[in-house]
């Protein structure tokens, strides 16, 4: 096991593991914990916190990363990137997931972006490590038609989180989602923006955690 992680609430019962965005860590979760009666693991993704960095990064490799941590069964919560890897692992592992939150995650874009990449990596330290942002970036800013196909294999109960109008994620692209998803809905909280569980962090909680529920 290469991942740090804060386990928090009871030690038994079904886990919710929760998934930063880009540039994040685990603790960008904490209200969001103590507001949930269950047992949480917040996970610092690989090359962020006090996680092991990782010779190549990938979306695929964070997935396979946090799929040991998911045991039997688990609900799953992602934030943008971390809502990315919650899906992979969805698609990958339907039998072992069963309720999915995904909060404000960009899907693959239908034509190719120019990767939004610093070409100086900043002076100090950083929360993650930076050679992580090239290979990420320009993942998330490919397109992918397998990645939309296989969204009809995610069984379990699904729930699309979107900040509103002013996250730079588009709702389409989330309309989009829910529509191929088999048991989807989707939930908008407006003007949240784009970091939805620390902009409205009682809005976020109420919503999220009564599509969980109890273990």
């Amino acid at each position: 096991m290469t991942l740090a992680f804060r386990e928090t609430g009871p030690r038994t019962g079904v886990p919710v593991v929760l998934l930063h965005a880009l540039g994040s860590k685990s603790g960008t979760w904490d209200d969001f914990a103590v507001r949930l009666d269950r047992r949480v693991l917040a996970v610092d993704l690989p090359g962020h916190g006090d996680s092991a960095h990782l010779e190549k990064y990938s979306l695929d490799a964070m997935a396979d990363e946090v799929a040991d941590l998911l045991g039997d069964r688990a609900d799953l919560v992602g934030h943008s990137m971390g809502g990315r890897v919650a899906v992979l692992l969805a698609q990958r592992l339907p039998g072992r997931v069963r309720r999915l939150v995904v909060e404000d995650n960009p899907p693959p874009p239908d034509s190719a972006k120019e990767p939004l990449v610093p070409t100086v990596e900043p002076s100090g330290p950083l929360p993650f490590d930076w050679r992580l942002i090239d290979p990420i970036m320009t993942e998330l800013r490919t397109p992918d038609p397998a990645w939309w196909e296989r969204l009809a294999a995610i069984t379990a109960p699904t729930l699309l989180i979107s900040g509103g109008p002013s996250s730079h994620v588009a709702h389409e692209s989330l309309e989009r989602m829910r529509g191929l998803i088999p048991d989807c809905r989707l939930v908008t909280i407006d003007g949240a923006g784009h970091r939805v569980h620390s902009a409205r962090p009682a809005e976020f909680a109420a919503v999220a955690g009564e599509f969980l529920g109890a273990t």
